[in-house]
């Protein structure tokens, strides 16, 4: 094998207990390895797969925290959940993330499985741009004792524990305090998961190049309970008011969770790394929006249209 420096090596992630995702990751693995690009795998994963583990073209790694470590890129075989699990496992290496979508509407993937073909060549051309975005930065402290700290790539949310109590949170914004709400949560979103949970919740979509947080009530009991959009540099604070015996949970882009009791303070502000996609598509978030919700767009007659329209209809 080349010097390692040479070496161009891809970290494959996918969902292996579905028989769609082990077929896309095997011809994932042939395509890019007869073109010289070494694939790295986590060994159960490529087990689950029955690829040979005495290849030469791939490698394999016991460790889920290094498994983007001198990879140029991170193939994702799945649905959001499983992107965001590869932005776990590669946050620390900044190793950009390309997703193949076999979830439902898959927001953070790049291509569907009907583009496997095309995707593999853009890799071995190496025709992809890589967008830098938004993340947070979540801190959970109690009586000035920090008690977790830790990162947030769609949204962080600050929920009731018990379905049946709300939980009393008093929100903050920039050292000022804002409203005090009795809700089932708070829910505070980069533009990137602006079509996620705060989606749901009745939040704004916020197109991924605008820098901002949304801050979102979840049925709050309150004259003043609208979404909010603040600046990127703001610090969005939760409290747990500490006279009421409710406690509450933060969920961090619903994977990772931290109990808190009353009295918890949350800081949620801009992570100080952001979370690096990679696009093989040009077109524009308003396109990704139409074909992901399927919008109704039938009668639209904009320049471009009209132009192609009449070039169609000059056409010999």
């Amino acid at each position: 094998m080349t010097d390692s420096a040479t070496v161009r090596r891809v970290l494959l992630l996918a969902h292996t207990g579905r028989a769609e995702a082990r077929d896309v990751a095997t011809a994932v693995i042939s395509g890019l390895t007869s073109h010289g690009i070494v694939v790295r795998l986590l060994r159960p994963e490529a087990k689950d797969l029955g690829v040979d583990l005495e290849s030469p073209t791939l490698e394999l790694t016991e460790s889920e925290t290094d498994a983007g470590h001198d990879c140029e890129l991170t193939l994702v075989i799945g649905g959001d959940g499983s992107i965001l699990r590869a932005v776990e496992l590669t946050y620390d290496s900044a190793t950009p993330v390309l997703g193949v979508n076999l979830g439902h509407v898959g927001f953070l993937a790049e291509a569907e499985p009907e583009e496997v073909d095309a995707t593999i060549t853009a890799i071995v051309e190496a025709r992809y741009i890589v967008e830098d975005r938004l993340t947070l930065d979540v801190e959970v402290s109690l009586d000035g004792e920090v008690l977790a700290h830790t990162f947030a790539v769609n949204e962080a949310s600050v929920e009731k524990a018990a379905r049946e109590r709300m939980i009393e949170v008093v929100v903050e914004v920039d050292g000022r305090p804002l409203s005090r709400w009795g809700c089932d949560g708070v829910v505070c979103a980069t533009p990137t998961g602006s079509t996620a949970y705060n989606f749901s919740a009745g939040g704004p979509i916020v197109w991924p190049q605008v820098e901002a947080l949304c801050v979102v009530p979840l049925s709050a009991h309150a004259l003043f309970a609208r979404p909010m959009v603040v600046g990127p540099d703001s610090v969005v604070a939760i409290e747990v008011l500490a006279r009421t015996d409710v406690s509450g949970v933060l969920w961090c882009d619903g994977r990772r969770t931290v109990d808190l009791p009353p009295g918890a303070r949350i800081e949620v502000r801009r992570g100080v790394r952001p979370v690096r996609l990679a696009r093989v598509h040009h077109a524009p978030f308003t396109d990704r929006l139409v074909a992901k919700f399927g919008l109704n767009v039938e009668g639209w007659r904009g320049e471009g249209e009209r132009r192609r329209l009449r070039a169609t209809s000059e056409a010999p």
